[in-house]
């Protein structure tokens, strides 16, 4: 369904996000970029609580759900996948970012989770965990890597990623359950967005 032009109602206990869907065709960063000193990034298949923790830690201000709402056999086997690349970002041993890649859509990877905690921001390590991404996404042969924001993300994101190199092609509207609602986030997470 494609809207028309004006207001729309939400549902009472649902928000609503404005998507924007990017895409590349060919790595924009070429070069390994380093990591800051007692920084680096492990290929990691986290066990169940481990993985859910470090989601968590990383995209609960911006409300991430996705695989919060998974059960453990049904996560464990995205975890563990072929199609799947879970890369931990350590600093001095402890988990503070991610970055995932789905292989599964076909010849095309997709950035699912890409980010680090809010204490870890600022310090340079955007644009090394982007680098990797890239390169890892076009490792496999691949004609295509994809990613979506919204305006419920860090609002650095959107410009983040096309400073990467990804280029808008559409927008959407989700309309959804507010996770903070008989979900899995309490209802003072992410202030930014109005829970009604």
């Amino acid at each position: 369904m494609t809207l028309t032009a004006g207001m729309h109602g939400v549902p009472a206990g649902h928000i609503a996000a404005v998507v924007t869907y990017l895409q590349m065709t060919a790595p924009a960063i070429r070069n390994t970029k380093p990591f800051p000193a007692g920084t680096d990034a492990r290929q990691e298949t986290l066990d169940i609580d481990s993985y859910r923790s470090l989601f968590r830690a990383v995209g609960t201000p911006w409300l991430w759900t996705g695989r919060l709402l998974l059960d453990d056999n049904t996560l464990d086997a995205i975890l563990k996948s072929d199609d799947t690349e879970t890369w931990v970002i350590r600093q001095n041993g402890a988990a503070i970012g991610l970055v995932e890649l789905d292989f599964s859509p076909h010849q095309a990877c997709e950035l699912a989770y890409f980010g680090m905690v809010k204490t870890a921001t600022g310090q340079g390590l955007g644009g090394p965990m982007m680098a990797l991404a890239q390169k890892r996404a076009f490792a496999r042969n691949i004609g295509r890597f994809f990613v979506h924001t919204c305006n419920w993300d860090d609002p650095r994101a959107l410009a983040f990623y096309q400073r990467a190199g990804f280029r808008a092609y559409k927008s959407a509207v989700e309309v959804f359950a507010d996770p903070r609602i008989n979900g899995p986030h309490d209802r003072a997470t992410a202030p930014h967005i109005p829970c009604l």
